[in-house]
């Protein structure tokens, strides 16, 4: 391979890198919401009463430059509260809460990261083949 060819290569992919890194990053967002309803489907995570906190995740993608990102979320007021639960809490009329936390996103996060890793070197293998 001469160096004119490899910088055409080079060139080459680095126009097809930012798709290849959007398709992946999205799927990946997408596997982490998988893994999020997963984790939210009982014991040691919330349990399932009717089914639409699960079904209120959601992933919101853009484009940008060279590449995307993502936002898993839940627009669920209970949210925060399941995943950190509450310690001590007394509201106006004097009622005394406790909640110990049903962690659901913070055990999906370290499986999300080895995925994009991995989707993260296949856009790059993907577009140097």
């Amino acid at each position: 391979m001469t160096p004119d060819e490899l910088a055409d290569r080079l060139e080459n992919a680095a126009d097809q890198l930012g798709d290849a890194i959007s398709r992946r990053v999205v799927h990946t967002a997408e596997v982490g919401r998988g893994m999020i309803r997963a984790n939210a489907s009982g014991r040691p995570g919330p349990n399932v009463i009717t089914g639409k906190y699960r079904a209120s995740w959601e992933v919101v993608g853009r484009t940008i430059p060279y590449g995307a990102e993502c936002i898993i979320g839940t627009n669920a007021p209970q949210g925060r509260r399941l995943e950190f639960g509450f310690w001590d809490m007394t509201d106006s009329i004097g009622r005394h809460f406790f909640q110990p936390p049903y962690p659901h996103v913070g055990p999906a996060i370290p499986r999300m990261e080895a995925v994009l890793h991995q989707q993260m070197i296949g856009a790059v293998s993907e577009v140097l083949s």
